[in-house]
């Protein structure tokens, strides 16, 4: 495992399962959806769907449902019951307030989410991030979602940084697929335990005090 890069000049979020706990609302809601199917909702289930694009989970269940075309009925379904969950409150993960503000003090930072726009937006005035993040992007705003490069690419871009001296922070194996692809340094911090995502740091929760320290340090120096 690689050490997180002193030299990077801009920082790139996923949001759900990684700086906001959405993912309760989902588990809840997708919980609902495979119940209404007649089917149960366990790890697999989870797994199966974590990290897409609602569409994307939509056709997933779909075929798992054994209902072939029915995807955008499912992904309406699923958004319905997130809008619910979402309007009770999402909290911010452990340290995930206190690390974009070290990284914002250093060097600009983005939101790259699979989620769209509205969600997204729920999601981080929820948590008190809305205000951290001056730009963001979300899955209905570029043309393809994770897991192509497209979101972090064009978070990239905004930012005005080259991918190669970004570092992407990610959950899911799809959000990782994009990230790598896109040519970032990858940081992860699974929401599923037991996941052999691929990475370049691998930690357990952004309240690791190596991030902490790791982003107060940034912009410090030229060092690579």
């Amino acid at each position: 495992m690689r050490s997180l890069p002193t030299g990077a000049e801009a920082v790139v979020f996923d949001c759900d399962g990684l700086l906001v706990n959405t993912e309760d609302c989902w588990s809840v809601a997708e919980s609902a959806v495979f119940a209404a199917h007649g089917l149960p909702f366990g790890p697999a289930e989870k797994a199966l769907v974590l990290g897409r694009t609602l569409e994307a989970a939509g056709e997933a269940m779909a075929g798992h449902f054994g209902r072939p075309g029915a995807g955008a009925e499912i992904a309406a379904d699923l958004l319905a019951r997130v809008r619910k969950e979402l309007a009770r409150g999402a909290e911010a993960l452990p340290g995930a307030v206190d690390l974009v503000r070290a990284c914002r003090a250093s060097m600009p930072v983005a939101v790259a989410s699979n989620s769209p726009r509205e969600l997204l937006d729920t999601a981080l005035e929820s948590a008190g991030l809305r205000d951290c993040f001056p730009v963001s992007f979300a899955a209905d705003e570029v043309r393809s979602a994770k897991p192509a490069p497209d979101l972090y690419r064009t978070a990239c871009a905004a930012l005005g940084v080259a991918p190669e001296r970004a570092v992407a922070f990610e959950d899911s194996a799809t959000g990782v697929a994009a990230a790598r692809a896109a040519g970032l340094f990858v940081a992860v911090v699974p929401s599923l335990p037991g996941g052999d995502l691929d990475h370049d740091w691998l930690g357990t929760s952004l309240a690791e005090p190596e991030l902490l320290a790791w982003a107060r340090g940034l912009g410090r120096d030229g060092a690579r």
